[in-house]
């Protein structure tokens, strides 16, 4: 039989437990990364892990709940990019852009990208890594086409390039570091 419910809106104590549980996974992932405690974040919002689970059924869809709108606005501005810059500027003004992003999220670029597969209700068009991946596709292929960066590179390629340089980086909190190691990937990616 189909699935056909509709889903009904939370009951006011669920919502209440629903944002404690955001709530405390943001300041979990800000503190430990990615691979925070689930069972922490749930004793953190007052809820059991049941309720956790419940709410939201791995990891991975906490984290993206956690950081949609910021993955949102990380998009957004790519957009603004294409539009407003030419190709190999919008591509690398972006990759910067997410290269700071990435380490200020401490490991969720790399969470995302190796995370076990999700169900399908969860692996939706509108999943943070699809829209990071649409993004980034985008404008490199503005930028290929334009002359600016290598033909043979792959959309993956950068965002494995962006995931590594955080995980290199992020125990050390060194942002300059990963800025130069991520000008050092451009230099790569940008046709000489």
């Amino acid at each position: 039989m189909p699935d056909t419910a509709v889903r009904r809106p939370l009951r006011a104590d669920a919502r209440r437990n629903h944002q404690r549980i955001l709530d405390a996974a943001q300041q979990a992932f800000a503190v430990h990364g990615a691979g925070a405690s689930l069972e922490e974040i749930a004793r953190r919002a007052g809820v059991g892990s049941a309720t956790l689970h419940r709410h939201f059924p791995s990891r991975r869809s906490l984290l993206e709940a956690v950081f949609r709108d910021r993955v949102e606005a990380l998009c957004a501005k790519a957009r603004q990019y294409a539009r407003d810059s030419e190709p190999g500027t919008a591509l690398f003004s972006w990759l910067r852009d997410f290269n700071a992003y990435a380490a200020t999220c401490r490991g969720l670029a790399a969470s995302l990208a190796h995370e076990e597969p999700e169900p399908a209700r969860v692996r939706q068009d509108e999943g943070c890594t699809v829209m990071i991946t649409s993004a980034a596709g985008e404008l490199l292929r503005r930028a290929q086409r334009s002359g600016a960066a290598r033909a043979g590179l792959r959309v993956d390629d950068l965002l494995a390039l962006v995931g590594a340089i955080s995980l290199a980086t992020e125990h050390r909190g060194d942002e300059e570091q990963a800025r130069r190691l991520l000008d050092l990937a451009i230099d790569g990616v940008r046709v000489p």
